[in-house]
């Protein structure tokens, strides 16, 4: 189309024709403009816009008959987009001349003063309801802007906040737009008053609620800052403490809160009206049960004569809908219809089943697996496509998945296949993290200053699922050079394979007195058998040789083993000796994630024997790992651990076999290796043949990093002890310690730091307050 870029004298009574039969039009008077041809469009007044875009919103063309209706019908189009703010229709002979004025657009949105909120989260919020880079100019979107923001600011108690918009014009029709925050201070509960409340006291009521008038952690939890959020869920808490109290008829009847002129306190003010306490009469089942009665009927947790508990209704409830799940009925509705008693304050309820439509899996779905195969990750479901839904096999197929130890995350969600009404997708969403892992671990100490130790290893190798790694570690008392390689499907039907071969050489460290060198050689290779889905039982064989040496200031056990085994008499010198050792293990492990458990156990015995080498001896090893989500966010770690070896017959235990005690992973704050018996002569830690460990954690989320399990700070108390072959394990040697921890899986393995202070420790015990490890976890 040929645009005309002059414009033609017409004779004014034909330019205002067209303004002025729209006008007509648009108050309902008969005008009418004289209809024509249209040979040209022509569009002025654009700065941003293309004509193109104008076009596109005419209705009408060039070849078509212009009418008033047509004039009214695209100022209305042009309108309508929003870009416009005055639009105007000539005509030049038999050329439409559409002249339009721009709104301006939005060149930069800022914020000034912002610190509650983060600017890029403020500026993505704000684009969604029209105010960002590149949008139209509109100042009903700019005022709705700013009360959004200072509604966001109430909800965190801010209700000083003071916010200032500025539009500053820019060239080419633009505008940069600055809200300036003055965010003011906090606004916190000075007092919660409960009205109503006869069967319980203001301070048990108030001990249910999330909002309080601040304490020691409030900096942390912010439990002194009003928020309705808060306040929705604590009146939801209330009325769950009721009804788990048999207060059927409970009811929260107002709140009122109140602010102080100056905007600093809140009062808070929540009436309730309690009823009388109620006992179950009685419970029936109704509906479709497909003679499964009796089954159901066995969850129901509500029990004739005691004290009504919505909590135990609602877990009732679940546990039916669970349970006719795991028969393909995913969508099954459990309804408890309550039939009051007020005289005798009894409440009996019937349980009405519709398990609605079986429902099968059509697709499982696998996302977010960049570098790991699909079929590492498939190999793991129980539950199967083309199967009948089984909500038991889909959330075990989760916990395999998470337990791989290849995810920092794995989620499942179930939604409806479209077009259908009985079947479902199971969607599983990973986030993978780098299982190449350069593992360090040290310590500071005011003996030995800063001590460091380094290996390398790679997990699921190129995606494959199998372990493969070349372990270097170069730390002046213990250089390994080992390849190592586990197959955790050597087998279709799940049998596993490891095999390793080593080289180590360990020395003590530099603060014992005493010195040796252990050299091994040897390789091992083991199989697991899964027997149940979180049973595993292995079985391996392997051979090595050990060859110690020692001087004259080397320990007397030391030196005597070398005596023992064919070296000089004086146990100057070395001596080699060979093994065969078997190994036996099992392990069960139900926990919902191999790096970040929240819930579940672990569990491993650990058998090993040398029966045909020159050593004779066997040591077994038994280890216990128990979860606890206590609240929300915060979970109960537990671990014990109980180590035992003995020489077989008239053999002595070989003293490289020993266990040894102190530093993280056995009790955090006694230096690393140093619990135990020692060398009389020069004080040097000699391991034992015994250990006890005891661990205890409290884990929660880092403050700032919401409900990131990947990094966490923990409270912890540990106790341990090491002992020699034949003493007795003795409760009152144990050493003790507590304190504080942060844990992180961070792109290079999981790290730990702790900071302990030993609480028994005697004279001779040697102590490293704090510790860090990477690439071990709890």
């Amino acid at each position: 189309m040929k645009l005309h870029s002059a414009r033609f004298a017409l004779p004014s009574f034909r330019r205002s024709l067209i303004g002025a039969a729209v006008m007509a039009f648009c108050s309902g008077h008969a005008l009418a403009v004289q209809p024509f041809t249209v040979k040209d469009i022509r569009v002025e007044g654009i700065q941003r816009t293309e004509a193109g875009t104008v076009f596109a919103y005419l209705p009408v063309r060039v070849g078509e008959t212009f009418s008033d209706e047509k004039s009214v019908a695209a100022i209305k189009a042009l309108y309508a987009t929003g870009m416009f703010k005055d639009v105007r229709l000539e005509a030049d002979g038999d050329v439409l001349v559409v002249l339009v004025e721009e709104r301006p657009a939005i060149a930069t949105v800022q914020f000034t003063g912002t610190k509650e909120f983060e600017k890029d989260v403020l500026v993505k919020a704000l684009k969604e309801i029209g105010v960002g880079e590149a949008k139209i100019f509109d100042k009903a979107s700019v005022d709705r802007a700013e009360q959004e923001l200072k509604r966001q600011y109430l909800s965190h108690g801010l209700y000083g906040v003071k916010i200032t918009t500025t539009v500053t014009p820019i060239e080419r029709n633009r505008v940069n737009v600055v809200f300036a925050v003055d965010e003011g201070d906090v606004a916190r509960i000075k007092q919660i008053n409960i009205v109503g409340n006869k069967a319980f006291t203001d301070k048990e009521l108030r001990e249910q609620l999330a909002l309080n008038t601040g304490g020691w952690f409030s900096w942390y939890t912010k439990a002194d800052q009003y928020s309705k959020t808060k306040l929705t869920g604590d009146i939801e808490a209330l009325k769950s403490y009721y009804l788990d109290r048999g207060y059927i008829e409970m009811q929260v009847d107002s709140t009122q809160v109140s602010i102080t002129p100056d905007k600093k306190d809140i009062y808070l003010t929540i009436n309730i009206t309690e009823g009388e306490k109620y006992k179950i009469a009685g419970t029936k089942f109704e509906g479709e049960m497909f003679g499964r009665e009796e089954e159901l009927k066995a969850l129901n947790l509500m029990r004739e004569g005691e004290i009504y508990s919505g909590a135990r209704l609602t877990a009732t409830n679940k546990r039916i809908q669970d349970r006719l799940a795991t028969f393909g009925y995913a969508f099954a509705n459990v309804n408890a219809n309550p039939e009051i008693n007020r005289e005798k304050h009894e409440v009996g309820f019937t349980f009405f089943i519709d398990p609605g439509k079986r429902v099968y899996v059509r697709h499982m779905n696998i996302a977010g697996n960049t570098t790991t195969r699909d079929e590492v990750i498939r190999r793991e479901f129980r539950q199967f496509e083309s199967s009948w839904y089984d909500s038991n096999k889909i959330k075990l197929s989760r916990d395999r998945v998470d337990r791989l130890g290849y995810f920092k995350d794995v989620t499942i969600d179930t939604p409806e296949a479209q077009g259908t009404t009985d079947q479902v997708d199971v969607n599983v969403t990973v986030v993978e993290k780098p299982t190449g892992n350069f593992l360090i671990g040290g310590a500071f100490s005011q003996s030995e200053k800063f001590t460091l130790s380094a290996s390398i290893s790679q997990a699921n190798f190129a995606g494959s699922g199998n372990t493969v790694g070349i372990e270097l570690n170069t730390s002046h008392y213990s250089r390994t050079i080992a390849f190592s390689q586990t197959n955790p499907y050597y087998t279709d039907d799940g049998i596993s394979r490891s095999f390793e071969v080593y080289l180590r050489t360990t020395e003590p460290p530099a603060l014992n007195i005493g010195s040796y060198k252990i050299k091994q050689t040897g390789g091992r290779v083991s199989f697991g058998v899964p027997f149940s889905e979180v049973d595993t039982v292995f079985f391996g064989i392997g051979a090595e040789r050990s060859r110690i040496e020692t001087d004259i200031t080397s320990p007397i056990r030391f030196k005597q083993y070398v005596i023992d085994n064919g070296g000089p008499s004086d146990g100057i010198g070395s001596a080699t000796t060979n093994s065969i050792p078997l190994t036996a293990a099992w392990q069960r492990d139900s926990r919902d994630s191999a790096l970040t458990p929240s819930i579940g156990r672990y569990q491993r015995v650990n058998l090993e024997a040398d029966l045909i080498g020159d050593q004779k001896y066997f040591r077994a090893i038994y280890e216990h790992q128990y979860f606890r989500p206590l609240f929300s966010k915060v979970t109960l770690a537990l671990k014990g651990e109980i180590d035992y070896g003995h020489g077989i017959g008239k053999h002595v235990y070989p003293v490289f076999k020993n266990f040894y005690g102190g530093g993280i992973g056995s009790v955090r704050g006694y230096l690393s290796s140093s619990l135990g018996a020692v060398e009389p002569s020069t004080n040097d830690a000699l391991g034992g043949a015994s250990r006890l460990i005891g661990n205890a954690e409290l884990q929660m989320p880092f403050p700032g990093s919401g409900n990131d399990r990947s990094l966490r700070w923990f409270g912890f108390l540990d106790g341990g002890q090491v002992y020699q072959e034949g003493e007795k394990m003795r409760i009152s040697q144990l050493r003790y310690s507590a304190g504080l921890g942060i844990s992180w899986i961070s792109p290079v393995g999981p790290l730990k730091l702790s900071y302990a202070k030993p609480l028994n420790a005697k004279p001779t015990d040697r102590l490293e307050r704090f510790q860090f490890q990477m690439g071990t976890g709890f």
